[in-house]
């Protein structure tokens, strides 16, 4: 109980504080950047809806100041030899691979309470997230740094979640989101025309493909690892997660540049961080067939429809079928 009392009492705090964004427009109080920031939001919430055929609701057509890094922070955790999260269920959502908090210090102690039953576990700030359709969600004052390009994909992320969304499966789930995300950052970039824009999503786009499959590629190791016969499998785990940071180390040389992810890698890594890799990557290739073989965004939601009621045994098979379907 205390669980749900501590994300009642969140949600509830973030609708006290919430402001049309329309009403923020007009203030004369506005910060101008907070206000250029608010105006391009608009054009991407109305794109959303008009082009993408995402929830034309009152989702993200209010701002909230929370004070705050992070929105929520998740616990993903995990066994020491093992890449099967520890789920928590819900009665709307289903079972999930991650628990959130709204407070950091509570989501620290719940990872705390798992590292001693000797999960590995990983508390990760959370930008933004979607009350699928239940509420109307806010843009959050924690998203308002993020770039013009991935701004527009957080939307239409969060925006897909309250298109479809089936219990019970956050891989199905988080790999749909992330493709409607990814076509449609493309879609309206071509629409907007920003050369600038264009060039900035593909390169933060280009390192963020090869950072998640290094990321997977080391995955698979791991994976392999605990599913083997051998003896020293702790000695061995460690080994591969080292030679991560070796790999990552030359990616960024071949970048030439800053990377986003330095503070990610120099956590002492460990099973948990690679659950939430696999849950937003492993069908996008599926989704991503199957958008294109659909005439347009209405007919590519109705397939995911269909696909998501089938048993999970059966959704699962047609996944592995579409993401290895050339097109």
């Amino acid at each position: 109980m205390d669980y749900y009392w501590q994300a009642i009492g969140g949600q509830i705090e973030i609708f006290s504080r919430q402001q049309s964004i329309e009403e923020i427009l007009v203030s004369p109080e506005t910060r101008p950047e907070l206000k250029q920031k608010l105006e391009y939001i608009q054009q991407v919430r109305a794109f959303a809806s008009h082009e993408l055929y995402l929830p034309d609701n009152n989702s993200y057509r209010s701002f909230v100041d929370v004070e705050r890094p992070y929105l929520v922070w998740n616990v993903f955790a995990a066994p020491g030899l093992s890449l099967k999260p520890y789920q928590s269920c819900f009665p709307v959502a289903g079972c999930l691979a991650y628990r959130g908090y709204f407070n950091k210090n509570d989501a620290q102690a719940f990872a705390h309470e798992l590292k001693q039953q000797d999960y590995d576990v990983f508390v990760a700030g959370i930008s933004a997230y979607s009350t699928l359709g239940w509420f109307d969600d806010p843009v959050p004052s924690t998203i308002m740094h993020y770039s013009n390009a991935h701004l527009a994909g957080l939307i239409f992320h969060e925006l897909a979640h309250q298109k479809v969304y089936i219990k019970d499966d956050t891989a199905f789930n988080e790999s749909f989101a992330m493709s409607v995300e990814l076509a449609g950052v493309k879609q309206w970039m071509e629409q907007t025309g920003d050369p600038a824009l264009h060039i900035q999503y593909k390169n933060e786009n280009e390192h963020r493909e090869q950072f998640i499959a290094l990321l997977m590629r080391t995955r698979q190791k791991l994976n392999k690892l605990y599913l083997s016969d051998e003896i020293n499998k702790l000695d061995n785990k460690k080994k591969i997660l080292e030679k991560l940071k070796t790999e990552y180390d030359q990616l960024k040389k071949d970048w030439n540049a800053n990377s986003h992810y330095d503070g990610y890698m120099k956590q002492d890594l460990n099973n948990a961080h690679f659950i939430s890799v696999g849950l937003y990557h492993r069908y996008i290739p599926a989704f991503e067939a199957l958008r294109k073989q659909s005439n347009n965004w209405p007919e590519f939601f109705e397939q995911v429809r269909q696909l998501g009621d089938l048993p999970k045994e059966k959704r699962e098979l047609k996944l592995q079928q579409l993401s290895e379907r050339k097109i």
